[in-house]
């Protein structure tokens, strides 16, 4: 198999559980680099979410952010595609905000905006499904959530649904499934996410692909959760790590190791390298 590009999810995939990049991780970037391979950061990360260690990695070149709103260029943060959310699912987005138990975090401008009010509470709390020092470092508090998305209608890259609990989410499922003009998704156990109607990790990578000249038999993909099922399916080799959950498994050609085990890193090695 020839592989030309391979496309990386970033939490839970190729970041370990301290959200770091090893030193064998990055050895594998910058030998499959001096192979002419492409590494693309492929994650459901806004672009000022990205971890500052891919400053330091220069064999990563190209990063698609927000669930697949924008191709951004590493070195200058330029987003040569764009993908967002349409007005009509804007209003059902906020009628359902307001129906159901849960709070919304919006993407915009590359940048994740929550409430101020549950900014403080994840302060004082913590989090149960997810690192309260990630979102609190990388969420902006703002007085208000529901204005700042009506605020900034046509802009909005993603909005992410954070329920209280999987009972919660359940309730509402049917209902954030059934947003019209929109991709639904899920990176942990108690969040929907919502993007524009043909938003995807896969679709950016096919418009990448496109601009670079690559097939999709020449693709490598590797993710952990059920928003990289799409690209995992499309890439001539699909990947999910040891640790992937939601049945992300199921829709691979090749399991390897955790996250915590290097198992971005194996793949790299057993199939590229």
């Amino acid at each position: 198999m020839n592989i030309k590009m391979v496309a990386l999810d970033l939490d839970g995939t190729t970041l370990n559980s301290r959200r770091e990049i090893t030193e064998r991780t990055r050895r594998s970037f910058e030998k499959a680099a001096e192979k002419g391979v492409h590494i693309v950061v492929s994650t459901g990360r806004t672009y000022s979410a990205l971890p500052p260690q891919l400053e330091e990695i220069p064999s990563i070149k190209y990063a698609i952010t927000s669930n697949g709103a924008h191709i951004n260029l590493l070195e200058s943060g330029e987003s040569i595609f764009d993908s967002f959310i349409s007005e009509k699912a804007e209003k059902e987005i906020l009628r359902l905000y307001r129906k159901y138990d849960c709070e919304i975090e919006i993407f915009v401008d590359g940048q994740a905006f929550m409430d101020e009010s549950y900014y403080e509470y994840i302060k004082k709390y913590g989090l149960k499904h997810r690192s309260a020092e990630y979102v609190l470092w990388s969420r902006r508090p703002v007085k208000g959530i529901a204005k700042k998305l009506t605020d900034n209608s046509g802009r909005i890259e993603n909005v992410n649904y954070c329920f209280s609990s999987t009972d919660e989410l359940e309730k509402a499922r049917a209902e954030v499934e059934a947003i019209p003009e929109a991709t639904i998704t899920s990176s942990f156990l108690t969040n929907l996410e919502v993007g524009g109607p043909d938003t995807s990790k896969k679709a950016a990578l096919e418009e990448l692909m496109k601009r670079l000249g690559i097939d999709r038999s020449e693709l490598m993909c590797c993710g952990d959760a059920p928003n990289d099922i799409a690209m995992i399916e499309f890439a001539g080799l699909g990947v999910a790590v040891g640790n992937a959950w939601g049945g992300t498994a199921e829709h691979a050609d090749y399991i390897t190791g955790t996250n915590d085990e290097d198992g971005v890193a194996q793949a790299i090695e057993k199939f590229v390298l």
